[in-house]
């Protein structure tokens, strides 16, 4: 295939993710069918000797179905009554469509917690490896009956994002009931022009992001973007295509338009990678030119590059780094305390031991803790239009 494309069969694993609208219907319930041919395209690429894992959603929906309960918003407590229902629905499910093919479903259910906490990111990456070793398809969603809005991804896109790069996939495929990225979303501007290949992600291309286009899903285009923000950078490539089709990956394969995120040619470490993918930092560090300027060319932040210190975190925590221009730049582990990084913004390390007490790091951030979210700006995105 054309542009650093190639066939998903020659990918050694590959992450796929399934939207509420694909699996179930509003009325019916599990499209039976659907997923059927979903699974076999599965086991069309596990023949060839590809891993693969799924991050479907789909339990609240099902679980609603499966009760009865009207359409229209939920309190929480009946989501989570919902997924109750629905995840046992939906394993099973799982697991009678790829038995089809004699293949083993193993049910794995992940809070945000488990991906942002460093220990059980590693364990759940251990028990999600061993299944693969065993030559199973793990099954994973996101955990809605403990889950709430405070402590949750709410999408599945970012969570399947972060299972990627936990599992050193080497792509993932974002299937919606939208074929790709587009210069705007296409039901609300005619013109609106659709992207084939992505080169990086850059502002242009996350202001391009719209909103969810299904009741039944709730991450739209912005999620797909941040999304690929944290699969490209650890070095996996993406797609995002249509899933309405039976088939859907054999649709790809055949050609089918989706949009190619290119992966990185620079990944980060395995750590740096879990750091980058942090969705929720505990603060911000809004730093001057000079200061972006030394990140990007792989130095440390220093509290004198440092401006405002904004939220209340502690010393270890992610935070995110804000250039002059107000977007963010970079993630790093922070190694001081709300307060004192406060005392010591904008003055030089020599100073620290004075203004604290005590003789502190001299960097705010040190480059080993510290990853760029933002690509440089000399990289182009391919039009389609203009392929």
């Amino acid at each position: 295939m054309s542009n650093g494309r190639k066939p998903l069969a020659s990918y050694r694993r590959i992450v796929i993710k399934i939207g509420s609208a694909l699996l179930v219907d509003r009325k019916s319930g599990l499209k039976q069918s659907w997923l059927d041919a979903m699974c076999a395209d599965i086991a069309a690429l596990k023949a060839r000797g590809t891993d693969v894992l799924v991050v479907s959603s789909g339990a609240i929906a099902l679980g609603r179905s499966v009760l009865n309960v009207p359409a229209g918003a939920l309190k929480l407590e009946e989501s989570q009554a919902a997924a109750a229902v629905g995840q046992i629905a939906l394993a099973r499910a799982w697991t009678q469509s790829l038995s089809r093919d004699a293949i083993i479903a193993g049910q794995i259910l992940l809070t945000l917690g488990d991906t942002e906490e460093r220990r059980r990111y590693l364990n759940a990456k251990a028990t999600i490896n061993q299944l693969l070793r065993l030559g199973a398809v793990p099954i994973i969603n996101e955990n809605d009956t403990v889950a709430t809005s405070e402590i949750r991804y709410g999408d599945n896109d970012r969570l399947a994002a972060r299972v990627a790069t936990m599992t050193g996939a080497d792509l993932l495929v974002l299937l919606s009931d939208i074929d790709g990225l587009y210069t705007a979303p296409p039901h609300l501007d005619p013109e609106a022009r659709f992207l084939d290949t992505i080169e990086a992600i850059t502002p242009d291309i996350e202001a391009m992001a719209g909103g969810a286009a299904s009741e039944l899903s709730r991450g739209g285009m912005r999620t797909k973007i941040d999304a690929g923000k944290i699969a490209t950078g650890a070095g996996c490539a993406m797609i995002i295509a249509s899933g309405k089709p039976d088939h859907p990956l054999q649709a790809i394969e055949s050609g089918a338009r989706s949009s190619w995120f290119a992966p990185s040619g620079t990944p980060v470490t395995a750590r740096k990678t879990w750091i980058a993918g942090q969705l929720h930092p505990a603060g911000e560090l809004h730093v001057d030119s000079g200061a972006e300027n030394a990140l990007q060319s792989g130095k440390s932040l220093l509290p004198a590059g440092v401006r405002t210190v904004v939220g209340q975190f502690e010393r270890g925590d992610t935070i995110a780094v804000i250039g002059a221009e107000g977007r963010e730049i970079a993630r790093g582990l922070v190694s001081y305390d709300a307060d004192e990084a406060r005392q010591i913004a904008g003055r030089k390390s020599g100073e620290i031991e004075a203004i604290l007490g005590y003789a502190g790091r001299a960097a705010m951030v040190h480059r080993d803790d510290l990853v760029m979210t933002v690509r440089a700006t000399k990289e182009r995105t391919k039009d389609a239009a203009h392929a």
